[in-house]
Order: structure tokens, then sequence, then C-alpha cells
């Protein structure tokens, strides 16, 4: 890369910072062209009035968020580790997890065959031009073949689509979504929904996902601490029968949940750290991984009922999350974006939520899922065989099973809820 390329990068990362709340950035313009860039870290938001704790990827310097935080909308969770100002890596050893190594650890080698003809979603903000390319770039480096892969705007047209991903700090989760998905499933069909920035927006794609045939929808994306991002329609385009969705529970730690990943009828993917040790993995608990209970205090009023599946007696509310993947960012997952220029390593819980869409995928099984029931009602068998259950947890800021402070019925944490896939029975 050249001192001019590396400048471009610079800038790149500098222009998404200025779109962040999260974060406030100093950047003088000749320094940058010369790969110069100074970040300062300060909280976005208030801290949430139930947790005044701060993540540990940001309080320790682990990783930075890339989309902007507004109240009442869609905010991606995607984390970029490597927080210095040149975030480029490479692909097969310093950028993270690749797809065989998610494979291994999750049991999914011997059903790669499978997923044929399932289509997933992902629903982002804005157009990713170099959509199709990054995604091949990706796949070729990890031999998984050519793409089923087709790209619409909210009103399922393929074109018109929004202004660039880049006005809304979106490129780099449109990445991430289709190549996790890739990871998991490189036989399914991935469409890619590009919407507007407006939660009406993001509404209108997850119906026309629907509506061009995909049965399993993934939201790397929340509206921390708003059960229904501001519009009380919200669960009506997340309640079609037979479409698994699924979505990201957040960063933020314990009760800092919201929309969509809240409501019954969605999946709500929280997050672990993937390890490796003399060729065995392992996971605990990220502890950054958004959950809790969905009363009134935490997401708004009047919160979201409690499911009939879910009889955890510490919250008379949906408890959030159901199931969990690799999130963490000590290391993330190796990703392949242009817009950086090249191979980055990312994290948070836009990670799993694609990549369980993906098992989902491989399973063949989204006509079955009603939300996280599934994954609810197993028994304590069946939790035990079709799950890994991660180890630790808990921040300090709850003393129960809502912050990973224990369990619920021996497996059940709120950040890491039923466990990450061992296999694919029970997706």
């Amino acid at each position: 890369m050249t001192s001019l390329d590396s400048g471009r990068n610079a800038l790149r990362i500098c222009a998404d910072a200025f779109q962040i709340s999260r974060f406030t950035v100093s950047c003088c313009m000749a320094a940058a062209m010369l790969a110069g860039c100074a970040w300062q870290t300060v909280p976005s938001m208030p801290q949430s009035p139930v947790n005044n704790l701060m993540p540990q990827w940001q309080a320790q310097h682990l990783a930075r968020a890339v989309c902007p935080q507004a109240v009442g909308k869609p905010a991606c969770q995607v984390l970029l580790a490597h927080t210095g100002v040149d975030p480029l890596c490479s692909p097969s050893s310093a950028c993270g997890w690749t797809p065989s190594q998610l494979q291994t650890a999750y049991d999914l080698t011997k059903s790669l065959g499978k997923g044929s003809g399932q289509i997933v979603a992902v629903i982002e903000a804005g157009d990713e031009a170099t959509a199709a390319t990054d995604l091949a770039t990706y796949r070729t480096e990890y031999s998984l073949g050519a793409a089923s892969f087709f790209k619409y705007n909210e009103k399922g047209k393929q074109s018109n689509y929004p202004p660039t991903c880049q006005d809304y700090g979106w490129c780099l989760e449109t990445d991430l979504d289709i190549e996790m998905v890739s990871a998991a499933c490189p036989n399914c069909t991935i469409y890619l929904m590009e919407a507007g920035g407006q939660i009406s927006d993001f509404e209108a794609a997850e119906a026309e996902a629907v509506t061009l045939g995909a049965k399993i929808l993934s939201n790397s994306w929340s509206c921390p601490e708003d059960w229904d991002c501001e519009d009380t329609n919200l669960p009506n385009y997340f309640d079609t029968k037979g479409i698994a969705y699924l979505a990201s529970t957040g960063d933020d730690a314990y009760n800092t949940i919201g929309g969509p990943s809240d409501l019954e009828t969605v999946i709500g993917v929280g997050g672990t750290q993937l390890a490796l040790s003399g060729g065995k993995y392992s996971e605990t608990i990220w502890n950054d991984a958004s959950a809790g209970c969905a009363s009134p205090a935490v997401v708004g009023s009047p919160g979201v009922p409690k499911p009939p599946w879910q009889d955890d007696p510490d919250c008379a509310y949906r408890t959030d999350a159901d199931v969990s993947a690799e999130s963490g960012c000590t290391p993330g997952v190796a990703e392949y974006t242009s817009q950086y220029g090249g191979w980055v390593d990312v994290c948070g819980t836009s990670v799993a939520s694609p990549f369980t869409a993906g098992v989902i995928g491989l399973a063949g099984n989204a006509a079955n899922q009603n939300g996280g029931e599934n994954f609810w009602t197993f028994d304590n068998k069946q939790h035990r065989k079709y799950f890994h259950h991660p180890s630790n947890g808990g921040d300090g800021s709850c003393s129960n099973y809502l912050c990973g402070k224990g369990r619920y019925k021996k497996y059940y944490s709120g950040p890491g809820g039923w466990g990450t896939p061992n296999g694919i029975k029970g997706y």
C-alpha cells in the first residue's frame, strides 16, 4: 500500500468517526495524508439508568464503533478492532477467526454441503457499491466458492439504490454481514437489502425481503433502550409466519437491549468470546453483549410482554438474548472491505446474527422458528447435546443470570442465551 493509499484510508476512518456520537476525534488534514489521525474516546450517550458500566471494549480500547448513535434510529453493531490509525491486517494470521475456524469450532464442517436454495437476507443502511467484489475477495481467500448473491433496494428493485453506505457509517457492517452468512453457509443465497437511514426504510426492506422469497432475515442493528425504535408499528414487520427473524442484541452490556432483538418474534443473538488452545476450542461469555429484561425501565413504556414460552423467574418481560455466537474482540473475525483498503479485524454481536442466520440456513429449518421459542423449550438433554455452553460471565452489573452471573436451568445466561451452535440440530 502506498503512503497516499494509507492517507486515504486514514481520512476514511476519520470521516467515519465524525459521524459517531460515541467518539470525538481530532484529525489534521495534512497529517491524515501521512496516515495520521488522533483519537480520543468519550461516552456518546448518558449511561443507562440501570447499568452505569462502560463496555469493556471501550474502556480497554479494544475496538471502536463505526456507526452513528441516535435515539430512535437504527444503529449498526459492528466494532472495528485494532484501534490504531491503520487497522489493516493479514487474512491468514492477524485478522481474527477465519471461516474454517468458525466452522470447526461450531461443528458445522460435516453440514457445509447443505444450504442450497436457502435465502438469507441482511438488512443494511446505504449502498455498498463494492459489496459483490468484496464478497468475492473474501470467498476466494477462504475457498468458499462463488456466491449466489443479489442486491436490492428497500422497494425490491435492483436499481435506484439509496445513498452510499459511507453516508451512514454502515459500509463495514454491510461487508461483515454478507461475509458471515458465507462463513456459516457457503451454499446459501444472500440477499443484500439496502435501505435508507430511517426506521421506515428498514421496515420497508424487511417486508420486501420476505416478498422476494427470503426465509431468514438477519439484522445487525438495534435501537438501544428503545423497544420499538420510536415506531409502535415495528412488530408488524417482524411477524410473518414461516420466517426466521434474527437480530443482534448490541454491544453495550447489561440492560441496553432494544428493538428488534427484544421482540417476541425475533431471535435475539448475543455474544461469546471464542478461544483456541492446544487444538481445542472453548468459549466464555462476552460480557459486552447487550442482554437483560425488556421492562419499561430498560426499553421504554410499555415494555415487551413475556412470551408464553419463557418462564425464567427474574424478568417479568421479554428476556433477551436467545442464543449466541462469537462476538468478542480478542480476537474478532476477519473481514475484507475495500472501503478500508483491505482486511480488518471486527467484532460485536453484528458478527453473531448473520453467522447464526447462516447456521439456520444450513439446517433448512426457518419455517419452524418462532422467535426464540425452540431454544427456550428444549429440555436439558437437548440443550446439552445441541449447544456449546460458554463459561464464566458477569460484569458486576447484576447478581443473576440476566447479566451472566450464574445460570438459569444450568445453561442459560442473558449475554450468551442458551449457547452457541454444536452442529445444526438445535437450529
